[in-house]
């Protein structure tokens, strides 16, 4: 009788293996620590010239094994450095259209949990057919795009303009504009339908999105973002609101900053506001010179944190901040959930169609540049087949995106290129981080006493911190401009998209009566007639769409040309040497 021979063992199953990673990483020191230097994340820093050297913590790429310790430091770490571009738009969508503490609370909470969830889509890396992927694969997360802020605030005019939101003319011709939650539904349902734009555009071959959104386009796009932002939010909240007390009304309830109900309202920029916006800027400088690589990733949180402390131990200001504090804290509790849920009426604004459009367009060049960014901290290829399809996939990721953020009741999302900065600083690349960090935020959300804590930021704090924020953005702008080749052909399209978009920045409002003079026009030429308008009244669409063009219709020059020219020079300056 012939022995039997042992079968072949069957490999363990995705299943046990997967079980078996995780029970050895929750319950081995080597799981939870790993042999990150901890000690150096929280070293502070001495500023002129420290000549010491450290060790470099170890780089951990994209799926490599990592601690747990590690990833939920880091993952908090991406969550702080996005919070306050998080909560900045949907404070500033509702001062703008005059919103209750609720329902602001609410966007608050909205944009937290919203961001968190299409982050994790946005770092997925989901095959769909053929070459097409959804998502970029990488620690690429999404925020609330600074280019939508900018062009709403034009939106949210030309509905105050055309009576869809309410306002009141005093007798001295003040204007005093009236709560439109609709107009938020609205800006929220054009957006919705917009996003299949950038959908569309994901499909397209990625040497094409590049021949159409060069540095040259790109670059003038995000700076003309920051300095847009930096007129019409950063700097007016600095001084004490941007809701309308900036132009000195001699009466209404905005004579005073920020409106005269508040405990202590002052005129706009008064010292104590400019003073208090400063302590929040100084904050943040003073944490980049003295802080340890973990602070100085949060350095925005510091400021804001900074500033409001300041503002509640001040002698006379104390008991009223203090008391607002409290009130929205226990106004935005778990336990009050009928305060926790808000909706707006989803509806389309057909001027604001061509705008958003726009917008979107913006958002795919933006895109483009954060993966770049994202594949070159992260150590990957940043060309080749693989790229194109991260590209491909993040793009198409960011107009879904765009679609569900709606349905979420948030504005349009982009990816967040600051936190490549944390991924430089922490040497971390890791999905698991960019994992923990959407826990986070999604945690940041639901625990409602956080968002009324944001809402008890005063303006001066949130000016001198968002101030700081916007310029960060129009530096992006600045060095992607940096990689362009600046010949004859380059400086005469930057000088033609500058011309619109700064001179729009510094005489606003120049473009508004542009179609005064046409009679009766009907309700549709209207409606075209104002989204011409807010295209022309936002800097920095208005300067994208000139580059765009004048990128796609110049000829290229040849360098043979400029060659001949300087053989040409080269002999005349001998026949004069000779002479």
């Amino acid at each position: 009788m012939q022995d039997e021979q042992p079968g072949k063992t069957a490999p363990p199953s995705p299943l046990r293996s997967r079980v078996s990673s995780i029970k050895r990483k929750v319950t081995t020191r080597e799981g939870w620590l790993g042999d990150y230097d901890y000690a150096w994340l929280c070293t502070p820093t001495l500023p002129f010239g420290n000549s010491r050297k450290t060790r470099l913590p170890p780089f951990y790429a994209l799926d490599a094994e990592l601690p747990l310790l590690l990833a939920m430091a880091s993952g908090l770490q991406h969550a702080l450095a996005m919070l306050a571009g998080l909560i900045t738009p949907p404070i500033i969508f509702a001062s703008a259209l005059g919103l209750d503490s609720a329902t602001s609370a609410y966007m608050i909470s909205a944009s937290l949990i919203g961001c968190g969830i299409l982050s994790l889509v946005q770092m997925s890396r989901i095959k769909l057919f053929g070459r097409f992927y959804l998502g970029t694969g990488l620690l690429s997360v999404v925020g609330t795009s600074f280019a939508t802020l900018s062009t709403a605030n034009a939106i949210f005019d030309a509905m105050y303009n055309d009576g869809t939101c309410p306002s009141t003319t005093a007798a001295d011709g003040t204007v005093t504009r009236g709560p439109c939650p609709d107009a938020y539904g609205m800006l929220l349902g054009t957006s919705l339908i917009c996003s299949f734009l950038e959908m569309g555009l994901s499909f397209a071959p990625a040497r094409v999105l590049k021949r159409i959104f060069p540095p040259l386009v790109t670059g003038t796009v995000i700076l003309l973002i920051g300095a847009s932002l930096l007129g019409s939010s950063g700097i007016p909240n600095w001084g004490g609101g941007s809701n309308g007390c900036q132009n000195f009304p001699t009466s209404g309830i905005f004579e005073l900053c920020p409106t005269i109900f508040a405990p202590r309202p002052l005129p706009w920029a008064s010292p104590e506001f400019i003073g208090l916006g400063f302590l929040s800027f100084i904050s943040i400088v003073l944490t980049e010179l003295f802080g340890s690589p973990f602070l100085k990733n949060i350095s925005i949180v510091i400021g804001l944190a900074c500033g409001l402390y300041r503002r509640m131990a001040v002698r006379g200001i104390s008991t009223g901040v203090a008391s607002r504090v409290r009130q929205r804290l226990h106004f935005c509790g778990l336990s009050r959930a009928e305060h926790r849920v808000k909706t707006f009426k989803i509806r389309v604004y057909p001027p604001a169609i061509l705008p958003m459009l726009a917008v979107y367009i913006s958002l795919a060049m933006e895109a483009i540049g954060d993966i770049t960014a994202s594949a070159e901290v992260s150590r990957l290829e940043v060309s080749g087949p693989e790229f194109d399809s991260r590209i491909q996939g993040g793009v198409l990721s960011d107009g879904i995106g765009g679609f569900f953020s709606a349905l979420f009741t948030v504005a349009p999302l982009s990816i967040f290129a600051q936190n490549n900065g944390v991924i430089a600083i922490t040497r971390c690349a890791n999905r698991a981080a960019g994992r923990w960090c959407c826990i986070f935020l999604i945690l940041f959300g639901v625990l409602g006493k956080i968002s009324g804590a944001f809402l008890a930021i005063p303006n001066p704090v949130l000016g001198g911190v968002t101030t700081f924020l916007f310029a960060s953005v129009a530096v992006s702008g600045i060095r992607v401009l940096s990689y362009v080749e600046y010949d004859r052909r380059a400086r005469f399209v930057l000088a033609a998209a500058l011309s619109f978009g700064v001179g729009d920045l510094l005489v606003p409002g120049i473009f508004e009566h542009l179609f005064d003079g046409v009679d009766h026009p009907n309700k549709a030429l209207q409606g075209f007639f104002n989204s011409i308008t807010i295209v022309l009244s936002t800097p920095f669409l208005a300067a994208g769409i000139v580059a765009a063009l004048l990128n796609l219709i110049l000829p290229m020059e040849a360098e043979v040309e400029d060659e001949g020219i300087e053989e040409v020079d080269a002999d005349v300056e001998s026949q004069e040497k000779s002479s």
